[in-house]
């Protein structure tokens, strides 16, 4: 039942941006990851605070890691893999190296 609740809070109508209230709607994501915006009574469009759209688009970008690896380890057939370790140890790159860089995008 809270979750309920909870929910039909975050519910904003699009007649409130209409009124000029859109500043008090953005406020409301200081302390709301979410609000829904609705159009009619249905359901429109959703408006996530920057901290909530960074979490969703991490959560986004490890499962294409995931599909990725999964991929690899299908490909490679059951052959034995190469241990992180020797490869490291084999491109002579350190942890220390790795924290310098800035993370890559896979595509």
């Amino acid at each position: 039942m809270e979750l309920t609740a909870n929910f039909l809070t975050r519910l904003i109508s699009i007649t409130q941006f209409n009124r000029g209230q859109a500043s008090r709607i953005f406020d409301r994501l200081h302390s709301e990851p979410e609000l829904v915006v609705l159009k009619n009574n249905q359901p429109s469009a959703i408006i996530l605070a920057p901290d909530e759209y960074k979490r969703l688009a991490e959560i986004e970008e490890n499962y294409y890691l995931l599909l990725e690896a999964t991929k690899r380890l299908d490909a490679n057939q059951g052959k034995s893999a190469i241990p992180e370790a020797d490869v490291m140890k084999h491109f002579e790159i350190t942890d220390a190296d790795l924290e310098k860089v800035e993370d890559l995008e896979i595509q």
